[in-house]
């Protein structure tokens, strides 16, 4: 039980150590430089989104911005919001894609249409599920050039709506801030180091054009992690941001949003390797479920000590709900977020291994 006890203790060491090479969008003071940003969205049957998104992005301060919308076949009325409320902005292009190719995957062949048609210095990629703070492009644009990077990304606040969504959506900060060792990944251009999030990818215009840009992995289903690890490749600077402060993300409206969502990431995003899927199985039973037995045998025995790998294990996801902004009580479904993230890895690796494919937004991918 020691050295169960102080395995633990080294997980929440490395947690609380790792974050900090995780640096925030802090609020600074206008640059007397201010680069064109074209600002990007692709935009599938997102009506319940539009009219929130375009008053988010009306409220940006910074003055040298211009927009552009990709309408890629939707059914609803995306179109016909997008034309009656894109009035609030100046400089706003609506675009309607071209039908989906062969070999494509839908959301990276309309970012790739988009780049074809936008002009700016810098590209931010955004989706229309993405909130932003009023001076959002200053504190990245400050970051990016005083850190010299290439692409600036991260994982947004996500509000939670359905029972599925708390207990699943806010483990992609978990899963970045337990697994990737956050100074290598931010000073090094080991491509192996790579986590992004596809709903918010700032990228130069030159790093976007030398890592090749979506074409570059038009049939990749994790097309924002390929794409980073393809602007380290061509010598570009990768900056994983802590953009909670200043992003935020309604990621799914329902629970089969998020069933359908996960389960088309997360075995792709393990490169299929079941393998990987193997250990991931073991260190999450080893580190967040195996608690619960020894807190069950602790109360019946009477022995207290059985009862602090628990309490650890809450402490770990208690330092990065912290330091994300999630809600104060989700530390709280630790263990039953862990045990829904195996069950749903295991669903992705069986659709991806029997060829079933994968279903997102009325399409489906191998």
């Amino acid at each position: 039980m020691f050295y169960y006890i102080l395995f633990l203790l080294i997980i929440l060491l490395w947690t609380w150590i790792n974050r900090l090479f995780m640096p925030s969008l802090y609020s600074t003071t206008s640059d007397s430089i201010q680069p064109e940003v074209a600002v990007l969205v692709p935009l599938r049957n997102e009506e319940k989104h539009v009219p929130a998104l375009l008053e988010s992005l009306s409220q940006l301060s910074y003055p040298n911005l211009s927009f552009y919308f990709l309408n890629d076949g939707s059914t609803d009325q995306t179109l016909s919001l997008l034309t009656k409320h894109v009035k609030q902005l100046k400089k706003a292009h609506i675009i309607n894609g071209e039908t989906l190719p062969a070999g494509w995957v839908g959301k990276v062949h309309a970012c790739h249409q988009l780049s074809q048609h936008a002009y700016g210095s810098f590209f931010l990629f955004i989706d229309a599920d993405i909130r932003l703070n009023s001076d959002t492009i200053e504190r990245c644009l400050h970051l990016m050039i005083e850190k010299r990077v290439g692409l600036l990304t991260g994982f947004p606040r996500f509000p939670t709506k359905t029972i599925l969504s708390k207990i699943l959506v806010p483990m992609q900060h978990v899963v970045v801030l337990l697994h990737l060792p956050l100074f290598v990944a931010n000073h090094f251009s080991n491509p192996a180091f790579t986590a992004a999030h596809g709903s918010f990818m700032f990228f130069s215009k030159k790093a976007y054009e030398d890592s090749g840009g979506h074409q570059a992995v038009k049939n990749s289903l994790v097309e924002d992690v390929h794409l980073t690890r393809l602007v380290k490749k061509s010598g570009h600077k990768v900056c994983l941001a802590n953009i909670t402060r200043a992003v935020t993300c309604f990621m799914y409206e329902t629970n089969q949003e998020v069933w359908n969502g996960f389960s088309k990431n997360i075995f792709p995003g393990l490169g299929r390797s079941v393998s990987l899927v193997l250990l991931i199985t073991l260190f999450y039973i080893s580190v967040f479920l195996v608690p619960c037995f020894l807190l069950f045998y602790g109360l019946i025995t009477g022995t207290i000590l059985y009862c602090l790998p628990l309490i650890l294990t809450f402490l770990i996801r208690l330092v990065i709900d912290q330091f994300t902004k999630q809600e104060r009580w989700t530390w709280l479904l630790m263990p039953i977020s862990c045990l829904m993230l195996l069950v749903i890895m295991y669903y992705s690796m069986y659709l991806g291994l029997r060829k079933k494919g994968f279903e997102w937004k009325g399409r489906r991918y191998q």
